[in-house]
């Protein structure tokens, strides 16, 4: 009776020591690759991509969904069969995973966008290669339970896509005049709008170094918001 009740103690401790699913711990999984290690500026992964796909917000939007959907499934997936994956193989397992979700989201854009899809054209296939999501499965979910390893793709994902969409932001407006397709400026045919008082669209946001000046940009406040992001020399 004695060993009974001594076991059932030990269980509730247990049960009051079991991490919250959004503790303190978590919820620093999804924060820092926003600002403090964020993928692209920090880590400086994913970067062909953000060059590549942010003429215009909807190609990049989507572009986010897509990796944020295939990261947290491929993280969650690897991280569950941690145990059974022998290691000399464990790349060629996370490939065959990522490749399985990257054709599920190309196929489901072909058949709802197919007009984005043309536009990303071989960069959906790419996800395969990207250095995010490689490097999340091999640094976190290889070591990490399921939970911590959906909130660690979430937060690198969202680090990913808030610098596509901002970069995106910069160039279409400025580079087209519209946000989404639609006119923000006026209409430069009919000289309406800001147009009509002699503005002029800035033709070097449309070319992929408009791309890397705006990052360089976003990584110089960034630095400036956070000076402890400053290396030491």
């Amino acid at each position: 009776m004695a060993e009974t009740t001594e076991v059932l103690e030990e269980k509730k401790v247990k049960v009051k020591e079991r991490e919250p699913l959004f503790s303190k711990k978590n919820k620093k999984l999804i924060s820092d690759p926003l600002d403090e290690n964020n993928p692209v500026t920090i880590q400086v992964l994913g970067i062909c991509s953000a060059l590549a796909v942010t003429v215009q917000m909807k190609a990049a939007v989507v572009m986010s969904i897509s990796v944020l959907f295939v990261l947290i499934l491929a993280n969650v997936t690897v991280s569950l069969i941690r145990n059974l994956i022998p290691n000399r193989i464990r790349i060629i397992v996370q490939l065959v995973v990522v490749a399985a979700l990257v054709i599920v989201v190309d196929q489901v854009l072909k058949a709802y966008l197919f007009d984005v899809s043309k536009e990303l054209s071989v960069f959906i296939g790419l996800i395969i290669t990207n250095c995010i999501i490689m490097g999340r499965l091999e640094a976190f979910a290889l070591g990490n339970k399921p939970w911590p390893s959906a909130l660690d793709a979430v937060g690198n994902s969202l680090g990913y896509g808030m610098v596509l969409v901002i970069v995106s932001f910069f160039k279409e407006l400025f580079g087209s005049g519209k946000l989404f397709g639609v006119e923000i400026f006026g209409n430069l045919a009919e000289k309406t709008g800001l147009y009509s008082m002699g503005y002029m669209d800035n033709g070097l946001m449309l070319l992929p170094p408009s791309s890397l000046i705006l990052v360089a940009i976003y990584i110089w406040v960034q630095k400036i918001r956070n000076p402890s992001l400053i290396e030491s020399h």
